[in-house]
């Protein structure tokens, strides 16, 4: 048997190609596939299905691409209603790769049509040696259950069937039997996914807090409470899943503009990313444009943070980044970018046009701030699990995703210090409120981090 798995870091996302005597599975496949092709091609395999565990709702699947690509036929759980061919299958089914048999188990709970699939090589032995649980069982968490959208299912409801799905269908398996997710650490369709990739099914049932010995009732408060809300663009992917996404070839090619045209731009309904790091953006970058550093989860912060059908423009330091910009937005359903700045900001200072500067100040300046009493207010941008478990005295909680709307709440012209983990959502937050007027913006370098490892107090509440 030949088993692979590809990570995908910006997404946490884990994609699979598993085959035997030339013919080979892809399950979950990210949105640009030639990866997958290429493999294939390689092992000299024929790609013969292509299996979806649910409705992704985080990422843009390229199943119906990679479908036309290689006349594999695509594989839902029965409950999923795709609106395109498809093979629906149900709790007990079988497909073959070769000699290799994937055995369908539906583990709904996560998602409604959530199946997981059994990997069996009867060369090895008749019973199962590996399961690839979708977002079900996830290594160190499962799968949160709210994202059910218009199923018409409560999040307890979900709750209840995940927890069945877990202890009548993956934790009736053999302890030896590996466990092979579709997502890892910072996934959003969890909440305390491990940094590993992979396990087994011993290792969870030992160490996964939500596989621990529970009453069902308990489970399900546990999985209901304290949920982090879910990204609006969730359920738009989810619903390009169930019909299909445009292939990426059929996608018009950005164009090139000139720093004029970009600044004509402004006003016009149109989004100015800016994809560089902090420091960068924090140098000079242009007037209202947002900045999600291509060096963090890009993709997925780019979903939350802009709206899917609102046309963009890319910053970038190079035309390199500017392509992985644009692959990394269609994998969240973002399609419309539809030009770059040429030359990036060389050109736009070339051109003699206004930069505004972001400060970017180290935790010991902060901390001078503070002690000196200066009028100040930090803003804490990171989740709130994060925030309760430490944050710079008197900083105030404003998580990212609701920065904007919570900013009515600010003084606009104070001195303002935002934070998060490290430096890469407070950079994205000082971009979105200097959008809006804030003038006296500071980015804290290596954030709640750097401050914990500088030895200064933490607050926790």
């Amino acid at each position: 048997m030949y088993f692979k798995q590809f990570y995908l870091g910006c997404l946490a996302h884990a994609s699979y190609l598993i085959g035997s005597e030339g013919e080979a599975v892809v399950i979950d496949p990210q949105r640009d596939i030639d990866q997958y092709l290429a493999e294939a091609e390689s092992l000299g395999m024929k790609i013969k299905y292509v299996i979806e565990t649910h409705l992704h709702a985080d990422f843009v699947s390229g199943h119906r691409e990679l479908a036309a690509r290689t006349g594999a036929e695509i594989v839902f759980g029965a409950r999923a209603g795709a609106v395109f061919p498809h093979l629906p299958v149900k709790d007990g089914d079988e497909l073959k790769a070769g000699r290799i048999v994937l055995k369908i188990r539906e583990t709904p709970g996560h998602t409604p049509e959530s199946i997981s699939i059994l990997v069996i090589d009867h060369e090895i032995s008749p019973l199962p040696q590996k399961v690839l649980t979708g977002d079900t069982l996830f290594i160190g968490d499962v799968g949160r259950p709210d994202l059910a959208g218009s199923k018409g299912y409560t999040p307890e409801e979900m709750a209840g069937m995940l927890y069945d799905s877990l202890h009548e269908k993956l934790l009736t398996l053999d302890d030896t039997v590996e466990v092979w997710p579709a997502h890892g650490a910072g996934s959003l369709c969890g909440r305390n996914i491990s940094k590993e990739t992979s396990s087994t099914i011993g290792q969870q049932r030992s160490f996964n807090y939500a596989l621990q010995p529970m009453a069902r009732e308990a489970f399900v408060k546990m999985m209901t409470t304290d949920l982090p809300e879910a990204p609006a663009y969730f359920s738009k992917d989810a619903e390009i899943n169930r019909s299909g996404a445009s292939q990426l070839q059929d996608l018009p090619l950005p164009q090139p503009l000139t720093a004029l045209q970009v600044k004509g731009s402004a006003g016009q309904g149109i989004t100015i990313l800016d994809v560089r790091s902090s420091a960068q953006f924090g140098a000079g970058h242009i007037p209202g444009s947002i900045n999600i550093g291509l060096n963090g989860q890009f993709a997925s912060w780019a979903g939350s943070l802009l709206k899917l059908d609102q046309p963009v423009i890319v910053i970038a330091s190079d035309d390199d980044e500017v392509k992985d910009s644009i692959t990394r937005l269609s994998r969240v359903g973002i399609d419309n970018v539809k030009g770059y700045l040429q030359g990036g900001m060389y050109a736009w200072d070339q051109a003699g046009l206004q930069t505004n500067q972001i400060p970017q100040i180290p935790v010991d300046e902060l901390k001078f701030w503070m002690s000196d009493k200066q009028d100040l207010q930090v803003i804490d941008v990171r989740q709130p699990g994060e925030y309760r478990t430490g944050h710079v005295p008197h900083a105030s909680s404003a998580p990212l995703a609701k920065v904007k709307e919570l900013a009515a709440a600010l003084d606009h012209s104070r001195r303002t210090a935002i934070i998060c983990a490290g430096g890469y959502r407070s950079s994205t937050a000082t971009s979105i409120l200097s959008s809006i007027g804030f003038t006296n913006l500071f980015n804290v370098v290596g954030g709640t981090s750097a401050w914990i490892n500088a030895g200064f107090d933490v607050e926790v509440n």
